[in-house]
Parts: structure tokens; sequence; C-alpha cells
């Protein structure tokens, strides 16, 4: 039996290469890279995965990327939304760009919608498949110096509880996956600042969070394990969503 087919977005770095160097264990994989192709090389050296340009903001790319996956291998049980970018500057809301805002929107929340609404029809034909989307705890916390980027994870994470209303009688399971402060490039430049504030208390479980983590929850979803969970949001953040008194 052939093995099952991920496609997963913005793979060559972070969290998305931690998800794909996870689910190369079991799925074929399509990684998608906007600009590093250095780094695309290299994961297609260590897991196999057919790797494809693509920008996920642009519809011919995406059509592209689907096209692709269908020639290659002519199905698709598990899509990974997991491309997005933080802001190219942090910058006050009341200072900050309309050109930064169109830009996050067509990459974080635009791009990943449509993407899912293609893939989608193509898993109806099938008659199931796995959607997850990679939001943030930005979708609900207030980063005044990142405006753009909060909103955009507010919109993908209503997109998720979307599709998953829309697909459950279609057989395809939706899930949002929450990460908290994980060790990627994105936070480089303030990771020394988050790792004060985590010592000091902001996490209930002291440390920061590894692309590893977040693997294990998609792990979880492409195994099935969570197949009578669809829309249900996995908070991968060490406890930062609790509220305590």
């Amino acid at each position: 039996m052939s093995k099952p087919v991920a496609i997963i977005t913005g793979a060559s770095r972070g969290i998305g290469r931690g998800i794909a160097t996870e689910l190369a264990k079991s799925h074929s994989l399509v990684a998608t890279y906007r600009g590093r192709l250095d780094a695309a090389e290299s994961l297609r050296a260590e897991t196999g995965a057919e790797i494809i340009q693509c920008d996920i903001g642009n519809g011919e790319d995406r059509a592209r990327l689907l096209a692709f996956t269908r020639e290659k291998f002519g199905r698709l049980d598990l899509l990974v939304n997991n491309a997005g970018m933080a802001p190219r500057v942090r910058a006050d809301m009341l200072a900050a760009t309309e050109e930064s805002f169109d830009e996050l929107i067509n990459t974080n929340l635009k791009g990943p919608h449509f993407l899912t609404q293609a893939a989608a029809n193509w898993m109806a034909e099938q008659g199931d498949g796995r959607i997850v989307f990679v939001t943030s705890i930005s979708a609900y916390t207030a980063s005044v110096n990142r405006a753009d980027y909060c909103i955009s994870k507010a919109g993908l994470a209503m997109s998720v509880s979307l599709y998953a209303t829309r697909l459950a009688e279609k057989g395809i399971k939706v899930f949002e996956i929450r990460p908290g402060i994980i060790r990627t490039d994105m936070i480089s430049a303030v990771e020394s600042v988050y790792e004060e504030k985590i010592a000091n208390g902001l996490l209930p479980q002291r440390r920061m969070g590894e692309t590893s983590d977040i693997a294990k929850a998609v792990r979880g979803i492409a195994d099935g394990l969570l197949d009578y969970s669809t829309g249900q949001v996995l908070n991968v953040d060490g406890g930062f969503h609790l509220r305590s008194l």
C-alpha cells in the first residue's frame, strides 16, 4: 500500500521543517518554500520530500502546488497550512503601514484560506482527508507592535471553525494548532527577552517550546487519533492559555 500524502507549506525552516521531519516517517511529502532554496534542498536530502517553490499568497502558485501533487501522487490525505510570516518591521499600531497589513493578510490569512478551499474540494472527491492550520497564541493575545500579525492569525482561527463546520459532512476533519513561544528564527532577535519572561513565570511550564512539540501534535492528527474532534484547537504553548489567580 502506498504511503498517505501530505502537503506542508512553509516547510523549509522552523515549525514547518519540524513537522516535515516528523511526517516523513509515515507520509509522502510535498514541502513548499518561498525564498530559501538552500533550506528546501537540505530538507529534501534529509526527508525525501518533494519540494516546490510557492508563495502561498499567490493564486497561481497555489494552483500549481495542487496540480503538482495531483500529478505526482494522485491523492491528498493531509494538508498542513503552516506558511506564514511576521511583520518585516515591528511597529506600533498607530504607525504601522497599510503595506505591511496587506502583506500579512495576504500571506497568513488569504493564502491558506483559499489553498484550503481548493484542497477541500479535492478531498471531497476522495471522501476523506485531514486539514491542519498552524495559527498562534497571537490569535487572541494583543501585541500592539504587530497588530497586523495578530489580526491575520485571529482571522485564520475563524477560518478553521468555518471549514470544520462546512467539511464535517464530507468526512474531512479540520484542526487548529495554536503554538506559543517556539524557538525558531522568527523570534531569534527577541529570544533572550522571551527566555527572561519565561524564567519569571510567563509560562506555567517554564521552558520555550521546540518545533518538535508542534510536530507531535500534528502526528496525533495525522494518525487519526483526533478524528472525532474536528474543529478542535490544540494549544501547544506551555500552558500560556491558562488563566490563574
